[in-house]
């Protein structure tokens, strides 16, 4: 009887079992959320106690090179003003706005008639003085020499003719009217030779017709000089190569002597201006090398040294005007041509560098970090040196290999966190 009664117990258990298992099955998707639920608040759990994971960025060595970025517009050092030194008419332009020129190329061109005729009357001032003192040369002065060999001629017929006059009067074989007439004589010859050679004296160089024809010529001479000068004036030729950027001249224009008809940009060494803030003025020093880029054409840089730093500071804007030169500007470059600049004012080789997002009140003169310590975030003040675009110099407070909290993490200090590598 004992057995007849154990034996229908396995059959309940199976029969639970299997009860229980088709039970569970009917929920099966209720267990599965349970367990998925289990499964998230556990990891939920760890995470509290673990913290978030938040990338992190880490102290490294390396060359950091601190830069200076502002955009100026492209000018020559200088300018020149082309205008007219006469008043006159023009008759032709010859050059374009934007034309590139040479020095001594024809610019404008003014009417000219009157001072073609200017040139003509003074060419003939010139042959009459120089055929003035050919005459001198070829035909007075020689005269002049042949009159005084024959007052010499005379004057010595005219003292022997007197010497026989008196040795005869003396010995009573002439009367004293005689020798009176061959005093006479003598005298005449001797006025006669002394005009003669004053003939000769004023005919020869330095004397007073001399001086007066060879003045004669050298102003006929100075006048041709200023008639051709006026008439060159009527070609304006351009003072220097270089490349016009303005005109302000069309033709029939009245060109006034003094007036700007022209500006020329000349070749050569070209300048950045910049207008750079002024809390900036104390990294800047002269020498300095930059990289600039035409707005225009981005990807082709070219190099440019500080040359200028303005001694004052624009109170309006809170600026320095800064210029640099370029020894080889690119072809393309234009007057007023705006470039973007990145002036290089400080480098550390081999330096600690962080990146910028990770360093807090940069700019207030107490910078600290957000360090990992035991996992979690702690504050810790720094010392930085330069900053480049990117990365900043760390001096102190923190060693290579460390690692900080970007700033935009959202994290805050004695948070728990698990610190992520980029």
């Amino acid at each position: 009887m004992a057995d007849q009664a154990a034996a229908p117990a396995p059959r309940t258990r199976t029969s639970l079992v299997h009860t229980a298992w088709s039970t569970l099955w009917a929920h099966r998707w209720f267990a599965l959320a349970v367990v998925a639920l289990l499964g998230l608040g556990g990891w939920q759990s760890v995470r509290v106690m673990l913290g978030p994971a938040i990338v992190v960025d880490q102290v490294q060595r390396g060359d950091l090179v601190e830069t200076v970025v502002v955009s100026g517009h492209v000018e020559t050092p200088f300018r020149v003003e082309i205008g007219s030194q006469i008043t006159g008419t023009v008759e032709d332009v010859l050059v374009l706005e934007g034309q590139r020129v040479i020095k001594g190329q024809p610019l404008i061109s003014l009417e000219a008639r009157e001072l073609k005729a200017a040139v003509v009357q003074a060419q003939g001032q010139v042959a009459q003085a120089e055929a003035r003192m050919r005459q001198l040369a070829e035909l007075t002065l020689p005269s002049a020499k042949e009159a005084l060999r024959q007052a010499q001629a005379t004057l010595l017929n005219a003292q022997q003719t007197y010497d026989r006059t008196s040795q005869l009067t003396n010995n009573g074989y002439a009367t004293r009217a005689a020798l009176d007439e061959a005093q006479k004589t003598l005298d005449v010859a001797l006025a006669q030779k002394r005009a003669a050679e004053f003939q000769v004296f004023t005919a020869s160089p330095g004397g007073s017709d001399y001086v007066m024809a060879e003045t004669q010529l050298n102003q006929a001479a100075a006048n041709l000089d200023t008639a051709q000068s006026r008439l060159g004036y009527a070609t304006i030729s351009a003072p220097r190569d270089g490349v016009l950027i303005t005109r302000n001249v069309e033709k029939g224009t009245v060109a006034q002597a003094g007036k700007a008809l022209l500006v020329l940009a000349p070749a050569g060494d070209v300048q950045l201006v910049l207008q750079i803030d002024e809390r900036n003025l104390g990294k800047l020093a002269l020498g300095q090398t930059a990289l600039a880029s035409a707005d225009a054409y981005p990807d082709r840089r070219f190099a440019a040294v500080v040359s200028y730093i303005n001694p004052g500071v624009d109170i309006s804007r809170a600026s320095v005007q800064v210029k640099l030169t370029v020894k080889d500007p690119p072809d393309y470059l234009r007057q007023d041509m705006t470039v973007s600049v990145d002036i290089e004012v400080a480098s550390r080789k081999d330096a600690l560098e962080l990146p910028v997002r990770s360093v807090h009140d940069l700019t207030s003169g107490r910078p600290w970090v957000l360090g990992v310590k035991d996992g979690r975030a702690v504050k810790q003040p720094v010392r930085v040196g330069i900053r480049g675009n990117s990365h900043v110099e760390i001096v102190d407070g923190l060693s290579a290999g460390d690692v900080a909290a970007p700033a935009n993490s959202g994290v805050v200090t004695g948070q728990r966190l698990r610190p992520v590598l980029p």
